[in-house]
């Protein structure tokens, strides 16, 4: 059997399960490589293999980096919602021959990573700044004649 590229299994994958846009899974590819970097700039295991919990936190890592605050519009437009998406969109990668597993790993290792709003919205917001309150002074006592 003859292995297909990326490119090939993408328009394969697109075709038969619709719920993400072909972006996102370039997404998804480019946060395992930055992943893969972290790693091996951490000196860790030799091994080439990435958990799914390390490949949600890679995947935030360079989601924020690359879109910031429009994280999660872009997320949303992709069709993806919560970090089971991205465990989804995993294994179909892995059921094209595109990226490999272990017997270790599992779709609910994706499971509840983390809440969208406060990983990539809450770092954005702006501090708010409580003003003290204003002391209301007294009046001059009137003079007593």
């Amino acid at each position: 059997m003859q292995k297909i590229g990326f490119a090939e299994a993408l328009d394969l994958i697109v075709t038969n399960d619709q719920r993400y846009h072909r972006e996102a899974y370039i997404f998804l590819r480019d946060a395992l490589d930055f992943t893969m970097k972290i790693k091996k700039k951490q000196k860790e295991e030799a091994t080439r293999h990435v958990s799914g919990q390390e490949l949600l936190e890679g995947i935030r890592q360079f989601a924020l980096k690359e879109y910031g605050p429009m994280t999660v519009t872009v997320f949303d437009y992709w069709g993806v919602k919560k970090t089971d998406d991205f465990g989804s969109m995993v294994f179909n990668l892995i059921e094209a021959g595109i990226f490999g597993k272990t017997d270790r790993d599992k779709l609910d290792d994706f499971q509840n990573g983390y809440d969208f709003h406060p990983t990539f919205v809450l770092p954005f917001r702006p501090e708010r700044k409580i003003k003290p309150p204003v002391k209301h002074l007294d009046p001059a006592p009137e003079k007593t004649r």
